[in-house]
């Protein structure tokens, strides 16, 4: 409690009630700097998705579902942890704040969608919301500093469309939404309109810095010149203007009279409060770098599988050695972690993974987001399973696979249940839907062998999975409340699970890419998914006599397609033997 102890003392000294504290930064990434994670400096929370209100006598943690069991593991004394899912922070706010409470919140840590809510919900408590400066900031002792890491450059041969010509893409849709200027807040959007990289943030290339387009295409980029390179900026051409974050203010209060378009489900609230007393016209729009960049083009296509055979080879090198040695009783998850991790920059083409490996075995695989600590490290021996979930950032491509082992030998329940979850996932996997279906209309395709038997589980069934970018990338998901429709090029995960606290967790995880469907159909277009994670599935988990014939037809084209796609070049006899069995077809 010391660091809320802390905080209320802050909020005296302010004449405040309260202290709204999101895990989201300036540029409301799902992954945050260092000098960002103020949520884990006040609550403990490792987690990448927490908020915490802190009251004079009161203060509670919200997350969801893949993190309820973390969060109980990990937040600090003081804190009632809750599920999103049954209860919003707004909602809790209007049951909690006192009449003429004065909640104070950072303007530039929520965006304008989310801010509305708690307005909204202070409103009806008749107690004010008053933006400030972050109170955290101005007690939080030796804060890490900004990341300042150089740009780089995301070559053609990667991304297969210049920035020259993302750039009038994006103005010819400025202009058809009516704006002459948008403000580029999302660090995804940015790196992918220029066709730079950076390593500001661990495990996603994005550089932190913001920009205005205008609707003949050219750019203001506010970052600092030092970090970038005469190389970079001859990469970045004429159309793109380098101005000092500190010019940002002045270059909104420039907007006044304009047409600027800002996302509101993206942008911090900070940014329409300044264009709002500039006196600009706002236009309230998505993103459109968000659609046109899940669209992936043939190059980003291609590149991706190429990403996916490389890790694949890591993946079943892994499986390999951890068959050859888990008998020794002397593994660990953090050693399996590690030893993926050294597989995977054998192939000299890994830049770094794409979120940190969760090796959970036993109960601790039933954290979704589970992350080892020398606290909780669990031996790997006896009977058990293991829940591997891991990622790695190639130039080519972003991947996220996760593999569940038996360790042992399974009991008939995990059987049972793991099948279960496979059934889902080949049902997902097999889809073939028309134009305009989105997520929300698949999601119940993954569930329903769970359904039947009163079982689900408690996080979407697939991400959208960036090329080079964020494993976690919108606006695509295929999950309960997503409507967007999928699109061809547009790479998902699908990853349907299930979990038994303390006991053990399943999940089933490839990626797919959206293409359309061979099958020709007289008055419709047709879409399906290609499975592009090539890594075999534990055989001693499948219960046989729960699959289809045609699942079963399913899994054996797949391990065949597997076991050619890495059998060449890149694993050893060993490795190469341990495949084959791997991918023997099931009878």
């Amino acid at each position: 409690m010391e660091h809320v102890a802390i905080l209320r003392a802050e909020l005296k000294r302010q004449n405040l009630d309260g202290f709204i504290i999101p895990s989201s930064d300036e540029f409301q990434g799902e992954y945050v700097p260092a000098c960002a994670r103020r949520l884990e400096w006040l609550t403990h929370f490792s987690g990448s998705a927490g908020l915490a209100i802190v009251l004079k006598s009161k203060a509670a943690f919200f997350t969801d579902g893949r993190y309820t069991l973390q969060a109980r593991n990990e937040i600090a004394k003081g804190f009632v942890v809750h599920n999103i899912a049954n209860i919003s922070p707004a909602e809790w706010l209007e049951n909690h704040a006192n009449a003429d409470d004065r909640i104070a919140f950072d303007p530039w840590l929520f965006t304008e969608q989310s801010i509305q809510r708690y307005m909204a919900a202070a409103a009806k408590r008749s107690c004010r919301m008053v933006p400030t400066e972050n109170l955290i900031d101005r007690v939080w002792k030796h804060r890490p500093k900004p990341p300042r890491s150089h740009v780089v450059s995301h070559p053609i041969r990667y991304s297969g469309w210049e920035s020259a010509g993302k750039r009038e893409a994006v103005a010819e849709a400025m202009i058809e939404a009516g704006a002459e200027y948008m403000v580029l807040t999302a660090p995804d959007s940015i790196c992918w309109l220029l066709n730079i990289r950076g390593e500001d943030v661990p495990h996603n290339p994005f550089i932190l810095a913001h920009a205005i387009i205008d609707k003949e295409g050219a750019v203001e980029w506010f970052i600092d010149a030092k970090r970038v390179s005469a190389s970079v900026k001859r990469h970045l051409g004429k159309g793109v203007t380098l101005r000092s974050p500190s010019e940002l203010n002045d270059a909104l209060f420039d907007l006044r009279g304009r047409k600027v378009m800002l996302d509101p489900s993206q942008a911090a609230h900070g940014f329409f409060a300044a264009l709002t007393r500039a006196g600009a016209d706002i236009v309230n729009k998505t993103d459109p770098c968000q659609l046109m960049k899940a669209r992936k083009n043939k190059v980003e296509v291609n590149g991706a599988k190429a990403a996916h055979i490389r890790d694949g080879r890591a993946v079943v090198k892994l499986l390999a050695w951890l068959d050859a040695n888990v008998k020794k009783g002397k593994l660990t998850e953090i050693s399996v972690a590690d030893r993926l991790e050294s597989f995977r920059k054998e192939s000299k083409e890994l830049r770094d993974l794409s979120f940190d490996t969760i090796a959970g075995f036993g109960g601790n695989g039933a954290i979704v987001h589970y992350r080892a600590t020398n606290k909780t490290n669990a031996s790997i021996k006896g009977n058990g399973l293991l829940l591997l979930d891991s990622g790695g950032q190639y130039p080519d491509g972003t991947t996220d696979i996760t593999r569940t082992v038996a360790i042992g030998q399974p009991t008939a329940e995990q059987k049972k249940n793991f099948t279960r979850v496979l059934k889902g996932h080949i049902a997902l996997a097999s889809a073939k839907f028309p134009k305009g279906t989105s997520g929300a209309q698949l999601d119940a395709l993954a569930r329903m062998p769970l359904w039947h038997h009163g079982l689900d589980f408690d996080h979407g069934t697939g991400h959208g999975v960036g090329s080079y970018l964020s494993v976690h990338e919108g606006p695509q998901r295929i999950s309960r409340v997503s409507h967007v429709p999928l699109e061809p090029g547009m790479i998902l995960s699908n990853e349907p699970g299930y979990y038994e606290a303390g006991k053990y967790g399943i999940r089933i995880e490839n990626l797919v890419v959206v293409k359309e469907s061979k099958e020709k159909h007289t008055f419709r277009t047709y879409y399906e998914f290609e499975t592009i994670t090539m890594v075999p599935l534990d055989r001693k988990l499948i219960d046989l006599t729960l699959l289809t014939k045609e699942e079963v037809k399913w899994l054996n084209d797949y391990h065949k397609k597997v076991a050619q796609k890495l059998g060449g070049n890149g694993l050893s006899a060993y490795e190469r033997e341990w495949l084959a069995r791997a991918t023997v077809p099931l009878a």
